[in-house]
């Protein structure tokens, strides 16, 4: 492969587990390749169906992102935002991550490809997490509550601490993850690092 052809198939590479083999994606001129381990492949752009960006903290990492691709025919794909580097760390990969999704964005709007951009969680599970959200921020209020009744105060100022955290990543989490559509020429803002 020369330099020129290196420039025009953009390649991403992140490891989604920590013993599992690294994931790897290259856009052609009209086709995504990917390589999972044992398994590897191609889609053309105009064969992915749907898309879907969302964010999806987990325990080592909690700024993370993932596009998800639902080809014609194939396995679905996921390409991440944050690698396993070692066994206490995962890497984020913000900026390559960013110019490979707009890329492949770019790549599918040039191709015509009739697929569905979607943003965030599932409709059901987002509202499910909505419920549950503000059900524990109720209780945990009404559990502040009762401590400055008692005049626990040490009590009241520990739940309160944990509430802010709490109210700080659930909100974030519900705000990014709001189920709606996008256009592959306009990425949603908070769904890329």
């Amino acid at each position: 492969m020369t330099d020129a052809e290196a420039i025009d198939e953009p390649t991403y590479i992140y490891r989604p587990s920590l013993l599992g083999a690294p994931w790897q994606f290259r856009l052609t001129e009209d086709a995504l390749f990917w390589d999972i381990g044992r398994r590897s492949g191609s889609v053309p752009y105009r064969d992915i169906r749907r898309v879907r960006m969302s964010y999806r903290p987990v325990t080592m990492q909690r700024h993370r992102f993932v596009t998800e691709l639902w080809p014609q025919n194939g396995p679905r794909l996921d390409i991440a935002s944050s690698s396993w580097k070692s066994m206490f760390e995962q890497e984020r990969l913000d900026k390559p991550y960013a110019a490979f999704v707009g890329d492949l964005h770019r790549r599918m709007a040039r191709s015509g490809a009739p697929a569905a951009f979607e943003t965030g969680a599932h409709p059901l599970h987002y509202w499910v997490a909505a419920v549950v959200f503000a059900g524990v921020t109720f209780g945990l209020f009404a559990l502040i509550v009762q401590s400055l009744h008692a005049a626990v105060w040490g009590g009241a100022a520990l739940v309160a601490a944990f509430s802010l955290m709490f109210l700080w990543h659930g909100v974030s989490y519900l705000r990014r993850n709001r189920p709606g559509r996008y256009r592959p020429d306009a990425l949603p803002d908070v769904l890329v690092p």
